[in-house]
């Protein structure tokens, strides 16, 4: 089993490369729900996933409807600056997905309104909307590890 990062729609090559590092890092499968703001072989995407693209376990889905029908069963946690509950109130599993919606809209309302029983945020000020993509992608599954005792990591 692995943990899994969901991408709706991403629109910035480099944070999707930075993500795909850090799922290369951790053995975490990285899920991109098309339409991608940008082309697989991006440059930026490329560059930002340095050469660590050989170790990441991707999967393309057309639509989140489909990649909920292939992994039914599954828990998955929707990150969004409209939850009440932080990422931190949550006890993860190994197999759990986490879903993250676009740069500049984040997820739409109808993903958030099925996933209403896990929808979780990162606590930050009111100084900024939200927090960089890739950042918070990378500190939530950093908290699923540690709550599984970073299994397979050293």
């Amino acid at each position: 089993m692995a943990l899994h990062i969901v991408l709706v729609e991403p629109e910035i090559p480099a944070n999707t490369g930075n993500i795909s590092r850090t799922c290369a890092a951790t053995g975490t499968t990285l899920h991109l729900v098309r339409p991608l703001g940008f082309r697989t072989d991006d440059a930026t995407l490329k560059r930002a996933g340095l050469d660590y693209w050989h170790a990441v376990n991707i999967e393309y889905h057309d639509s989140f409807a489909e990649v909920l029908e292939k992994y039914e069963g599954s828990r998955f946690f929707y990150a969004t600056t409209k939850a009440d509950k932080r990422y931190t109130d949550y006890s993860f599993q190994d197999g759990d997905f986490f879903v993250f919606g676009k740069e500049t809209k984040g997820l739409p309302p109808e993903i958030l309104e099925q996933g209403q029983e896990t929808l979780m945020r990162m606590p930050m000020s009111n100084a900024v909307r939200s927090l960089n993509l890739s950042n918070s992608a990378a500190i939530i599954v950093y908290e699923a590890l540690r709550q599984l005792d970073f299994p397979q990591l050293f």
